[in-house]
């Protein structure tokens, strides 16, 4: 009984030498999901700088648009050349090109919402009007009804805050199986019983693969932006710090038990 025991133990757990390799494979791992998420988190200050000055932009003046001040809502008047819908990757979208000349950024075609009210109304030779932010295109009007583009400055920094915790939550789990390796080598060269290896099923993959990625969605639904990348972290740290403990209490109670039941069997003479 107690080679069944121990073999029990030791299911899954390989060579020594294979458990330590896995170990240092899974922090070098851990290592570089920190660099990229340091450098997904680098240009964040940045671009939350960019997401303030846009958000308190005014409309700007006669003379501010003399001077090409561009930190105002620049407001660009056209004549549309084309409005069709067209092939951008695999998506459909309502393209219009103004006609030149018109300045930079207006001098690019524009890809529109095909549902939106705008691809039922504009058409070839129509007055647009493009509103623009340094040389980021915000909005496109036509006769009072207007369209908001992708790709404004308020959102870079929450998909930059995104990429970041999404990063260091991975690097977090690669650290935490290198830390489970280097524990199994060590308990399987000292003869130390240690529990058998949950692999990576269905359970462990939603508890953290998934769940995280549904109430980072119901967050966003819920809240705006930073908040919702606020309450993604608190949500999700309420859920796993808890099962973080319980897991190692569980596998620290399960060794503990293991323990006295192999020193029984070996005093007695059992074997089977």
């Amino acid at each position: 009984m107690k080679d069944a025991v121990e073999t029990a133990e030791r299911s899954g757990s390989g060579h020594p030498r294979q458990t330590w390799w896995g170990a240092v494979v899974r922090a070098l791992l851990g290592l570089v999901l920190l660099a990229v998420s340091a450098a997904a988190g680098i240009p964040v200050p940045d671009r939350i700088a960019d997401e303030k000055a846009f958000l308190s932009a005014q409309p700007c003046s006669s003379g501010d648009e003399a001077r090409d001040n561009r930190d105002c809502l620049r407001t660009i008047h056209g004549t549309a050349l084309s409005a069709e819908r067209a092939k951008s990757g695999k998506a459909t979208v309502f393209r219009v090109q103004l006609r030149a000349p018109v300045p930079a950024p207006a001098d690019r075609p524009m890809h529109l919402d095909t549902h939106g009210e705008l691809s039922e109304r504009i058409k070839p030779g129509d007055e647009v009007e493009v509103t623009t932010w340094r040389n980021v295109r915000v909005a496109v009007s036509h006769n009072g009804i207007s369209e908001t583009l992708p790709g404004l400055p308020d959102e870079k920094a929450t998909m930059l805050v995104g990429l970041t915790l999404a990063g260091v939550w991975a690097a977090v789990l690669a650290f935490i199986g290198a830390f489970g390796s280097a524990r199994r080598a060590r308990r399987f060269a000292t003869g130390r019983p240690f529990a058998p290896r949950i692999p990576f099923g269905p359970a462990k993959c939603a508890g953290v693969v998934a769940l995280p990625l549904v109430v980072a969605f119901v967050a966003g639904r819920v809240w705006d932006a930073w908040t919702a990348v606020v309450m993604t972290v608190v949500i999700w740290a309420s859920a796993a710090v808890p099962a973080t403990i319980a897991a190692l209490r569980w596998d620290r109670d399960r060794s503990r038990t293991s323990v006295p039941t192999a020193q029984f069997d070996a005093e007695h003479g059992r074997t089977d």
